[in-house]
């Protein structure tokens, strides 16, 4: 079994910068290019993190980098592990606890995800207000962690004064954001238009294979949470003939 150390993951990151930043940002799928905007201080591969796993999704480089964007301290996650890569829901959740371990105190999780509301179109970015658990997994499960709870409040995961801030830096750049709630399922098929129907009797707004495990472990953590998705296509049986 892997051994999973976030303390000393951490400390292979404050060896590597004197920054010490309290924002923490993961960079979904079609969010890969930001990168390219870091002040880059500091770049740490997952591989030279005790515990860390490889993302073997491609656009996914699985690194750590540290420094400014914006103006602002980050360490962002290039690369997102999988659940339907077979890694277990620990090694998914993993580098939120290594960013928790190196003093992060708030996290932006971004993702791809396809579009169920009828409001949202290919290309408009959407503001998670909140999600469903479709998963059939749960990251804290088993999990024994001194001193953090095993059961966690969920009722309000998604940070409102993050995400009016979101709403602000989005206006700033002359985009309309929209909100709304985000489902997760467990991939890596594809959803049937049946159960894209399923969905959005429930309330989903749109639809991916990650964000959850980590917004929970993140909840558990502590840190205030915001998430944004970039709607990427029409979830199945919704794309419009042309």
């Amino acid at each position: 079994m892997v051994q999973l150390n976030p303390q000393a993951a951490a400390k292979v990151l404050n060896a590597a910068t004197s920054l010490r930043p309290i924002l923490g940002i993961v960079l979904g799928s079609a969010f890969g290019q930001v990168a390219e905007s870091i002040e880059v201080d500091a770049t740490i591969d997952f591989a030279a993190l005790p515990g860390c796993a490889a993302s073997s999704v491609e656009g996914h480089t699985g690194q750590f980098i540290i420094g400014r964007l914006g103006g602002v301290d980050v360490v962002v996650q290039a690369g997102r592990l999988h659940y339907y890569e077979g890694y277990s829901m620990a090694q998914v959740t993993y580098p939120i606890r290594v960013m928790a371990a190196f003093g992060v105190e708030q996290v932006l999780l971004t993702n791809a995800a396809g579009g169920i509301a009828t409001d949202l179109a290919v290309g408009d970015f959407m503001r998670i207000i909140d999600h469903i658990n479709l998963m059939g997994a749960n990251p804290l499960r088993g999990e024994a962690s001194p001193g953090l709870p095993g059961f966690v409040d969920m009722s309000a995961a998604y940070s409102e004064s993050l995400g009016q801030a979101l709403g602000q830096a989005a206006a700033d750049c002359g985009i309309e954001l929209k909100s709304g709630v985000f489902a997760a399922v467990s991939g890596p098929s594809y959803e049937t238009p049946a159960e894209i129907r399923a969905f959005a009797t429930l309330g989903a707004d749109a639809i991916a294979m990650s964000t959850v495990p980590e917004v929970i472990v993140a909840r558990q953590l502590g840190l205030e949470v915001s998430g944004l998705s970039c709607i990427t296509n029409a979830a199945a049986g919704l794309a419009k003939s042309a």
